[in-house]
């Protein structure tokens, strides 16, 4: 039984660095960029969108092209946000492959 004890501590201790890891996570901030710079997004941890900026450049195009910059800024913002917070996240848990929304049953 003291094995059990022992285990049900361990995972404890896991979930409550768990829950640091994901308040860490949510304080980060990402750039996405597209059109060589020409649009920039930056997202937080949480995935919300802090700013946009869309060069003098960028500007003189379309509508739908500007469109699509932004989209793709988001995407490379949100593909750095999931390669930080896997970062954060291993640097908590020492290497541990876990989501970062992973949860423990208690």
């Amino acid at each position: 039984m003291n094995n059990f004890s022992d285990m049900l501590s361990k995972a404890k201790v896991m979930q409550e660095k768990m829950r640091e890891a994901q308040e860490q996570i949510k304080k980060l901030e990402v750039e996405g960029v597209a059109g060589g710079e020409l649009v920039k997004v930056i997202l937080s941890g949480d995935y919300e969108i802090k700013s946009i900026k869309i060069s003098d450049d960028a500007k003189k195009e379309d509508q739908e092209i500007i469109n699509d910059l932004i989209k793709a800024a988001y995407n490379n913002a949100k593909e750095n946000l999931k390669k930080k917070s896997t970062e954060e996240l291993s640097k908590i848990t020492g290497g541990l492959n876990l989501p970062v929304d992973f949860k423990l049953p208690f």
